[in-house]
């Protein structure tokens, strides 16, 4: 019989939706701890459990052929609350859809996303960081969001702040971030020969215009490429919206771009922020539109787990127990 890990000892959780993302952040940790948390009657998930710099990480991610969406990853984060009394908080991190912005008459909410990039939640004027598009009314002057999810707490935006002060790209080589994700994927290369998580060629990474015709083929928008030291991912800081489906008409999608003024877009961070404490890290895998394809989400999941690892490395835990048997924690690289 295996060893039983206990609940009690983690105290941050790393929720991972989907299995591209919890690949990415088991393949983050500094260790992982061998054995199993026991199971009752009840219990509808299993974790996998982890450190990084000193923090014992609970990984969390939903059974395989569950529909995702704000519900489920509601009763996910809540059956981690449940489980784990210690949680201090959560990180919520994975792929979502970047939204640039090339017209704006304001330059500060002009945005060159591309894919690759990597979007943190932040408040941002009068919104706390997450928009939840989906919950509201019909007004005269159209759709009108109404409640307020919970702010990314201080201490994760405390770490947030730390990474932007000292690393102006964390993807640039030489900085911790970049060696994470260079880390991993030559770690995945060599174990599993896979790879899946490099970068894919940029000619992969396409933004349409948009098209207001029946059956016009869009035209592809024209862009500079990154060179020279811009040709790292970015990582862009704002609001990111929240919803149980992705917008797939581009024109729809620049309308909640523009009226919320959104980096990006999602579909489970808004049943997660009102339940644990929650920084919501993502990495920009399509444009939603109906282009989308998945070749970019290994990548993009990757580098944004990259930046959740320097969130941990930012935050130095009080020393604390290791779970039972040191002899069952084991370097991943």
């Amino acid at each position: 019989m295996g060893t039983s890990l206990r609940y009690d000892d983690y105290t941050v959780a790393w929720i991972a939706v989907l299995q591209i993302e919890a690949e990415a952040a088991l393949g983050m940790l500094d260790k992982r701890h061998k054995g199993q948390f026991e199971s009752t009657k009840g219990d509808d998930y299993l974790y996998f459990a982890g450190e990084v710099n000193g923090h014992n990480v609970v990984v969390a991610t939903l059974p395989s052929g569950q529909n995702y969406g704000i519900g489920a990853a509601a009763a996910l984060v809540n059956q981690v609350k449940t489980r784990f009394p210690n949680i201090w908080f959560a990180l919520l991190v994975g792929v979502a859809a970047g939204l640039p912005n090339h017209s704006s008459s304001d330059r500060s909410k002009n945005h060159d996303i591309r894919l690759g990039d990597v979007l943190v939640c932040l408040p941002d004027g009068g919104s706390t960081g997450i928009v939840h598009y989906d919950l509201g009314r019909e007004t005269e002057d159209g759709f009108l969001v109404v409640g307020r999810q919970a702010e990314t707490p201080a201490i994760v935006r405390s770490a947030i702040g730390s990474i932007r002060l000292n690393m102006k790209n964390p993807y640039k080589p030489g900085n911790e971030i970049a060696a994470y994700l260079a880390s991993f994927q030559k770690a995945m290369q060599e174990e599993d020969n896979d790879s899946s998580f490099e970068r894919p060629d940029e000619h992969t990474d396409q933004l349409f215009a948009l098209t207001t015709k029946m059956h016009e083929l869009p035209a592809v928008v024209p862009r500079v490429p990154r060179e020279g030291a811009n040709r790292y991912p970015r990582v862009w800081y704002g609001s990111i919206g929240s919803g149980n489906s992705l917008r797939r008409n581009a024109q729809k999608r620049d309308e909640l771009r523009d009226k919320h003024n959104l980096i990006g877009l999602e579909m489970e961070a808004a049943g997660v922020m009102n339940s644990l404490p929650t920084g919501v890290i993502r990495g920009v895998c399509d444009y939603s539109d109906n282009q989308k394809n998945k070749v970019w989400q290994p990548y993009a999941a990757a580098a944004a787990a990259a930046y959740a690892k320097g969130v941990l490395y930012a935050i130095r835990p009080v020393y604390r127990p290791t779970p039972r048997g040191q002899s069952n924690m084991v370097p991943l690289h």
